[in-house]
């Protein structure tokens, strides 16, 4: 499985509903050999660009409106929380509702992980960060939750679970704006136990309709998130061409 181009597709896709099936398997292999090889890859250094923050996203796609987010960033000790809830209704199909819970260090990187998502059916789920090891795991009302490790080769992962979109805010923070260029980043989507690469890249300042932002375009092989930020750099706004999707912040 190309797992970089699976990350994109459910990222991209707002009918996303819980996977159900025993889990994906398997770590980041050539994905990370990739990245060893990439000479356009600039290293990823700790940075210390997370800010508090609070708000809600609208979900538009194509136009309409089917669902919003409620979000927050805020310090916890000597961590940081980044929490948020979404409710969406997604076309020819039922509701969404998604929530997520993510612990962070100073500079970002990942700690612990709480999920809860219901479509049809109910799931939960943890993922305990530990020296570029996740280890997670799924309850869906079985006799026991599934489990799974992932190792990775850097602890800075990016988490961008389903349908839960104030994790690109974190993944902002991810981001070396000083050293620039194209960086890769780990990623976990924890509902669907997958992991895989994305890469992050800035891509200056962008007029969108009344606004100027600085922008990151995020890609794997074929798919492009675009995700747009203030002076302070807030996420304000995630495009998704390819689907005509957006989150904006009300």
């Amino acid at each position: 499985m190309n797992h970089d181009r699976e990350i994109m597709r459910k990222l991209a896709t707002f009918g996303i509903v819980l996977c159900l099936a025993a889990g994906f398997g398997g770590v980041i292999d050539a994905h990370l050999s990739r990245q060893k090889n990439n000479k356009d890859a600039k290293p990823l250094v700790p940075v210390t660009g997370l800010i508090s923050d609070k708000g809600k996203f609208r979900i538009l796609l194509d136009g309409h409106e089917i669902g919003n987010e409620e979000f927050e960033i805020s310090p916890s000790g000597s961590n940081w929380m980044a929490r948020g809830s979404t409710i969406a209704h997604a076309p020819g199909g039922g509701d969404i509702k998604a929530s997520g819970q993510l612990t962070l260090g100073p500079d970002g990187t990942p700690l612990h992980y709480d999920w809860t998502a219901q479509t049809q059916k109910k799931g939960s789920g943890a993922v305990e960060f530990e020296n570029g090891t996740a280890k997670s795991a799924i309850d869906l009302g079985g006799k026991s939750p599934f489990l799974q490790n992932f190792t990775f080769s850097s602890p800075r992962i990016a988490v961008l679970d389903n349908n839960l979109y104030f994790q690109y805010a974190v993944l902002a923070v991810l981001y070396d704006w000083k050293v620039g260029g194209k960086q890769v980043f780990p990623v976990l989507i924890p509902q669907d136990m997958t992991p895989g690469s994305i890469s992050v890249e800035s891509i200056g300042p962008q007029q969108v309709e009344s606004a100027k932002y600085d922008a990151l375009r995020v890609t794997s092989t074929d798919l492009e998130i675009l995700l747009y930020l203030d002076a302070g750099h807030r996420l304000m706004r995630v495009d998704v061409p390819s689907s005509k999707a957006t989150i904006e912040r009300r």
